[in-house]
């Protein structure tokens, strides 16, 4: 009668033969990824710095003129009146979109954790922006737009929120607060899943309120999803062009014309591609400076909780 030799286990042969590689399969994974950033993301920079050292508009090839963008640049009121309005912009909009969605991330944390919930409050950031900005141009119109509609019902006097230089920015913080708030929240929500319960729970037991907790436990914890939340945040809003190309064209008087702005209307409206490349490189130098020192003041590399 034959006797049946078992077949070896893998794991056997596996380590008869030593141990198994996957860095070509990790390679292969990645390639795709890698491709994109690369034709994407690090060429179009590279060209862009190189541009910024030229005179181009498309039509003749590029002109090598040295810095001579870069100081058309620093004498162009418009320049800094945009990197003024952008700034402003900034502000309203980080300031009142960290502390709502941390409102927010806070009370789903504390007092339900539906997840149909969760849902609703992502619901405005799948509303792209320029659907966001024509639908608030509709609503925020002088004459014709609801909210206007009801400010007179009441007997107020109607607010030019898109025609005035004094609303303008306000309003196209406020719209871009509702699209994004919930998308923050989420973030934040995630951050305070990493917080023990036990902790609350001796808070609790030490007399705490939840105000109390919320500042001396959950504000501290929070400090690198806060921290990374802000770096996010702030890029984003150096970035806005959607709303305001939409809603105001930059106006009026220029109250509205934020830097992304100005660059595209150099670029695409006038051809000035080389002036608007030095532009955008100065932008990237900002975000590079206040990103660091965003990560360097807040900590971010390091956690409480550890």
């Amino acid at each position: 009668m034959a006797t049946t030799i078992p077949a070896r286990p893998a794991r056997a042969r596996r380590a008869r033969n030593g141990p198994h590689d996957d860095t070509r399969l990790a390679l292969l994974f990645i390639l795709p990824a890698t491709i994109g950033f690369l034709v994407f993301l690090v060429w179009p920079t590279l060209r862009g710095i190189y541009l910024s050292f030229t005179k181009f508009n498309l039509l003749t090839p590029p002109e090598f003129n040295g810095l001579d963008n870069y100081v058309r640049m620093v004498q162009d009121p418009v320049f800094w009146n945009a990197m003024k309005v952008t700034l402003y912009y900034v502000i309203l909009n980080i300031g009142f979109q960290t502390v709502l969605a941390l409102v927010i991330a806070v009370m789903m944390q504390r007092l339900t954790q539906r997840t149909w919930l969760r849902g609703i409050v992502l619901t405005p950031f799948l509303v792209s922006n320029v659907v966001a900005a024509m639908v608030f141009l509709w609503i925020l119109d002088y004459q014709l737009g609801i909210a206007n509609n009801i400010i007179a019902g009441l007997g107020l006097e109607r607010i030019p929120f898109l025609s005035s230089e004094a609303w303008v920015i306000p309003t196209i913080a406020f719209i871009n607060v509702w699209r994004h708030v919930g998308y923050t929240a989420l973030l934040i929500f995630a951050g305070l899943q990493m917080i023990p319960e036990t902790v609350y729970e001796a808070g609790r037991i030490d007399g705490a309120s939840e105000v109390r907790m919320f500042r001396s436990i959950t504000v501290p914890l929070l400090r690198p999803i806060i921290s990374l939340v802000l770096i996010i945040t702030v890029v984003g809003s150096f970035q806005v062009f959607d709303t305001v190309a939409i809603a105001t064209r930059g106006g009026p008087v220029d109250s509205s014309r934020v830097l992304q702005y100005y660059i595209y209307d150099v670029a695409f409206s006038r051809f000035q591609f080389g002036y608007a490349s030095a532009m955008s490189v100065a932008l990237l130098v900002v975000l590079v400076i206040i990103t660091f020192v965003q990560y360097r003041l807040s900590r971010a590399e390091s956690s409480d909780l550890a």
